[in-house]
C-alpha cells in the first residue's frame, strides 16, 4: 500500500492528523487531505517534509 500518515508539526511536537492519506490537494492557503476511506480534512499549513519510504507527510502550521 502507498498511503501515508499525515502529521502537523507545532514547535517540537508532532501530532498525527490523519492516517491512510491517499490524496493531498492545495486549497485556499492550506491542503485538503483525503484518505482511502473518503474522509477529508483541511489543514492550514505548509508542507515541511515528506518521508516517502516511511509513508509520512509532515506539515507545519502557518502563522495565524
Amino acid at each position: 500500500m502507498c498511503e501515508a500518515s499525515a502529521y502537523i508539526i507545532d514547535g517540537d511536537q508532532q501530532e498525527l492528523i490523519m492516517e491512510a492519506v491517499d490524496t493531498v490537494e492545495p486549497e485556499d492557503g492550506g491542503y485538503k487531505l483525503i484518505n482511502i476511506f473518503g474522509e477529508q480534512k483541511f489543514v492550514k499549513a505548509v508542507i515541511h517534509s515528506l518521508a516517502l519510504v516511511d509513508h509520512k507527510l509532515f506539515f507545519k502550521k502557518t502563522p495565524q
